[in-house]
């Protein structure tokens, strides 16, 4: 069931509407406040399919012998269906109301897989029932299982319907916890995530005009929805629910990997890691690909739990750009806006812009970190392992990037407006490394935030904040340090302390 969201229908007058129909995205119709030239988002009026699957063509995959019943396999009859379908030269594949267990399936080019109101795909809990095949997974790409629904090498092709695909994923959970412990104790944080191979929910990978619209997806074993090397995809009107009966660690929703031209709206993201995330590979393998993702739109969108309503990375060794977020809320989810990357990843992320947000009992409001989980970004070899011979995705992990400096991330040219934000821990938590390796270019404008405390802005060049107001429970000031040729402006609102009063501090 769609669940409901935090905003009213309509606030007249009000900072945020919600109900506002989408703007064209190129119109430069948005607001960045005082910047040296408004940016040019013409490339957003061109994301998003082209096409959908459009053949009379529908077949029912019961007539090849699905069964609605949960204990009964059905895979085999589901892909006789949409082989069937895409042989006869595309069109839609249907089933009955009721409950199928699946495992891997494959869409084909021409081919709708529709999943109707009483529809329910239940995945099968058995890895045998995946196939493995080369991917890239966590930024790296290495042999691994396939997703429950899986579009690879296609074109024009659609998942689509009111129906729900639970993946079931708490096996994969359960499986997950236990390495991590035992793998902990060794010293190898870094690598227990490869090495558990898990189930994601969907892939789209090297693909392109591809639909995901309507369904649910729940309970993935690992990533909900991943596009990967794919062109031109709309992902519209899902439900993400990955908080059901248990912790599903590296439960992300939405992955946007080294992909162009994407567009996503109307999706409520209730997940255990990141809501909606952008990637682009990481460390040598990631700069050895070096593809980026570029021309991501996300708009009227929900994140509830998780780690970031947008982020961008911490993959970000092929290079992050053209990111736009509008209309969006947030409510429980740790960042608004994150970004975030490690020393030996490399990559850029600039030209993000994000505004007209609600947001409700979030950690920040915007954080930012060239340096991430360490104990998860860097890679080292256990001395009991050296000389012994080590899997091939431990080698890809264990390659040093050449020179260092190739792995310096950069963060540049990011606009944050129209933010209105209730109950957060910290406003902002942004820093570069050092003195020569900073945040470029942020400018953050017409921004309202009730905060415990302000939080820290650290190594910037060009860092603007102008008609920001904040409401902060706690003393302590914000912390400025090492800020070259910024403008940091705000005030703070009545309600705080008397020793407080309107901040201007350029640095």
């Amino acid at each position: 069931m769609k669940r409901k969201s935090i905003l009213p229908l309509l606030v007249a007058g009000s900072f945020f509407i919600a109900c506002t129909p989408a703007k064209q995205a190129g119109s430069n119709s948005f607001e960045w406040g005082q910047v040296p030239q408004q940016p040019d988002l013409s490339w957003a009026d061109s994301v998003g399919s082209r096409k959908t699957p459009g053949n009379d063509l529908i077949l029912s995959a019961n007539s090849f012998g699905a069964v609605a019943d949960s204990t009964v396999l059905s895979t085999e009859a589901i892909q006789k269906a949409i082989d069937s379908c895409a042989v006869s030269g595309g069109g839609t594949v249907t089933l009955q109301p009721g409950f199928y267990q699946t495992g891997a399936l494959f869409i084909k080019s021409g081919v709708n897989l529709q999943l109707d109101k009483g529809v329910t795909l239940l995945a099968s809990p058995h890895i045998h029932h995946y196939p493995e095949f080369r991917s890239r997974i966590a930024g790296i790409e290495m042999t691994w299982p396939a997703a429950v629904i899986n579009i690879v090498n296609e074109k024009n092709a659609a998942v689509s319907g009111e129906g729900t695909l639970d993946c079931r994923g708490k096996v994969f959970w359960d499986k997950y916890w236990e390495m991590r412990k035992e793998y902990e104790t060794k010293g190898l944080r870094w690598i227990v995530d490869y090495d558990c191979k898990r189930v994601r929910g969907i892939l789209v990978e090297r693909s392109s005009d591809v639909t995901l619209k309507g369904f649910t997806l729940m309970r993935t074993g690992f990533w909900g929805c991943q596009i990967l090397y794919s062109n031109y995809c709309t992902i519209d009107g899902l439900t993400i629910n990955n908080n059901i009966g248990g912790h599903g660690p590296s439960t992300d929703g939405i992955d946007i990997d080294s992909s162009c031209n994407i567009l996503i709206e109307n999706c409520d993201v209730d997940c255990n890691d990141d809501n909606i995330c952008i990637k682009s590979g990481r460390d040598a393998d990631g700069l050895r690909v070096n593809l980026p993702t570029e021309n991501v739109v996300i708009r009227n969108c929900i994140a509830r739990k998780g780690a970031g309503l947008i982020t961008c990375g911490s993959e970000t060794s092929g290079s992050i750009r053209n990111v736009l977020g509008y209309n969006l809320e947030a409510a429980g989810t740790s960042a608004v806006l994150r970004l975030k990357s490690a020393m030996n990843r490399g990559g850029t992320i600039e030209n993000i812009y994000m505004t007209n947000v609600k947001a409700e009992n979030v950690r920040h409001v915007l954080a930012a970190d060239l340096n991430w989980n360490p104990s998860y970004s860097y890679s080292t070899l256990p001395k009991e392992y050296e000389g012994k011979e080590i899997p091939e995705h431990w080698k890809v992990m264990l390659t040093p990037v050449e020179p260092a400096e190739k792995g310096y991330p950069r963060f540049r040219n990011v606009y944050v407006s129209r933010i209105k934000a209730e109950n957060v821990d910290e406003f902002i938590s942004a820093s570069g490394w050092n003195d020569s390796l900073r945040l470029e270019n942020f400018y953050l404008y017409a921004i309202e935030a009730q905060a415990k405390k302000p939080g820290k802005i650290c190594y910037t060049k060009n860092f603007n904040l102008s008609e920001i107001t904040l409401d902060v429970t706690e003393k302590d000031a914000i912390e400025l340090k090492e800020n070259e040729q910024s403008n940091i402006k705000f005030n703070y609102a009545e309600t705080t302390p008397d020793h407080r009063t309107a901040g201007n501090l350029a640095h």
